[in-house]
């Protein structure tokens, strides 16, 4: 066949330009691959072609996309049937390289074959293409193969074409040089196209692991909110899904695109990530007196103090010629009180929904008793140990009277500001990081959790106009998941009417978005997660005419 003329050429030019352009705008792997194959096959009028990719493991070539259009086959890529055809071996049972097939040694010395009839050719093993024109009844003649590398010379893939073709007459004949230049073209700017994807897809699951790696550090401090940090984009995306769904009430045009979900659910992974930097103390605080351990312990060793010298001073008032049955009644007395008033301290030392100021003004009572306990001396540098010494005090410090007094919770003022703080954290986090463009609003949807329609949350105060939807979605899937969540070891899991009323609530009082609180409802996405997600003992029967802020 003749060399191409300027026409055809410039006709070659245009089509390879024009898959620059599809090749920059694709984001689907196995579509550009397709496309790639159907070009070249279209450029040089081949009647076939075979796309191969190299395995996991390197040690082969997997047949991706393979197409013959005489024979009707048409395997792999987006449209076409399951592969059914077995991998290419790129080395032998000895480890060296494969020279018998045509493709391996294309793949093996980066080369490109062109042959012009496969029958005449004894260079390479043809023997399966034999049984395949066999079979079907066709004959394959020309084969132009061409490797396809990335900068580093990585192998991306192999680009076989079969049966150069005559456009006027259908005769087969060979591929021409100008045929294998262009294809070389087509597949050096696939392979850069390919290993373009393939790094932004790299740096994607870098970056999602990078936030499971921060997730892995908050559950391994805290196994309660390293679960939180699992469930809360989960029910996020539940009640994105059913807003997407709605095509009716204020929210009708509210939509996702697939790269919308995947910002939306980085952004639900890391919602909590500024609490890798909070006191795993506070974070965890089960009981009022917790810090490193329970100091109740340390408070219920002083009631045994007082208990010991209340005996003391009965036997000593025994020896002294008293009355023993009167002073064995009055220590008896003494002891059930003593006993009394510790068993109050540890019921005051558990956080609840609200504790009576005739109980807190109790502890502030039992903390005026006087003990006779250490002084904590200080040892000077290079100093000798103190001597020990006891001395009266107050049974109880201030910072133990402060801590059992909190009325709501386990959280004193100062450790529930330092909780608030973590979503401070969160923000500066992650407005710290270079996002890009198409993650942008990450920063923003996972700092809006905890913000109130009415303007009364924290940490910038704003109202419903001035938060996304994204972000009113999660502070909703935030409090539900929190409420329901029976592993926090300051407070047992809800039951689930209970948890909706609350919510319910909350949408009334403008603490989250009433119209997606409505979703929530009407498309029973609390029902969905908590049957997956949520101990069946605590889902009862819901009315849900009866949530407040809620008309079925």
């Amino acid at each position: 066949m003749q060399e191409l003329n300027h026409t055809q050429i410039a006709q070659r030019l245009d089509q390879l330009t024009e898959l620059s352009v599809a090749l920059g705008a694709s984001i689907n792997t196995d579509e550009l691959l397709e496309r790639i194959l159907m070009v070249a096959k279209s450029m040089t009028h081949a009647d076939g072609g075979t796309l191969y990719r190299p395995s996991a493991d390197g040690r082969s070539l997997c047949f991706h996309i393979s197409v013959n259009d005489t024979l009707g086959i048409r395997q792999g890529g987006v449209h076409g049937d399951k592969i059914d055809i077995p991998a290419v071996p790129l080395y032998d049972e000895h480890g060296d390289k494969n020279l018998s097939s045509v493709a391996a040694y294309s793949a093996n010395f980066r080369l490109s074959v062109n042959i012009e009839d496969v029958y005449q050719a004894d260079v390479f093993n043809f023997s399966g293409m034999r049984m395949f024109d066999q079979q079907r009844g066709y004959h394959s003649q020309s084969f132009l193969t061409v490797p396809m590398a990335d900068h580093e010379g990585e192998l991306v893939g192999v680009l076989q074409l079969i049966n150069a073709k005559d456009p006027v007459t259908g005769a087969i004949h060979a591929f021409t040089p100008t045929d294998q230049r262009f294809i070389e073209a087509l597949a050096a700017q696939a392979a850069v196209a390919i290993t373009n994807q393939r790094l932004i897809l790299q740096l994607e699951e870098l970056l999602e692991s990078l936030v499971n790696l921060i997730n892995i550090g908050i559950d391994e401090k805290s196994p309660y909110t390293g679960r939180h940090c699992q469930f809360v984009p989960e029910l996020t995306m539940m009640l994105a899904e059913a807003v997407h769904s709605t095509d009716t009430g204020p929210l009708a045009d509210f939509r996702m695109t697939d790269a919308d979900r995947k910002e939306l659910w980085l952004a639900g992974l890391l919602h909590d990530c500024g609490k890798i930097t909070t006191p795993v103390h506070v974070v965890d605080k089960a009981t009022k007196l917790e810090t490193i351990f329970d100091r109740i312990h340390t408070v219920s060793t002083r009631f045994e103090v007082l208990m010991r010298d209340a005996e003391i001073r009965a036997l000593k008032a025994k020896l002294a010629g008293g009355d023993h049955a009167a002073i064995d009644a009055q220590l008896a007395q003494e002891l059930e009180q003593l006993e009394a008033d510790r068993q109050f301290l540890r019921m005051a030392n558990v956080g609840g929904e609200g504790m009576k100021p005739e109980d807190q003004e109790k502890v502030r009572q039992l903390a005026k008793m006087r003990w006779l306990g250490p002084v904590i001396q200080k040892k000077e540098p290079g100093g000798e140990e103190p001597p020990f010494r006891r001395e009266e005090q107050d049974f109880l410090t201030q910072e133990e009277v402060d801590n059992l007094t909190i009325r709501f919770g386990t959280l004193t003022d100062p450790e529930r500001k330092e909780i608030n703080n973590h979503i401070v954290m969160t923000i500066r986090m992650l407005e710290s990081l270079p996002w890009p463009k198409h993650l942008q609003n990450v920063p923003e949807y996972a700092g809006g959790h905890h913000e109130r329609m009415d303007g009364k949350g924290y940490p910038r105060g704003l109202t419903k106009d001035q938060m996304s939807v994204q972000a009113r979605i999660m502070a909703i899937a935030d409090i539900f998941e929190a409420l329901m969540a029976r592993d926090r070891p300051y407070k047992k899991g809800k039951m689930m009417s209970e948890a909706m009323r609350i919510l319910g609530n909350f949408s009334l009082n403008g603490h989250i978005d009433p119209d997606l609180f409505d979703i929530f409802v009407r498309q029973k996405v609390y029902l969905a997660f908590a049957h997956k997600n949520v101990d069946e003992r605590q889902i009862d029967h819901i009315d849900e005419s009866k949530i407040p802020g809620y008309t079925p």
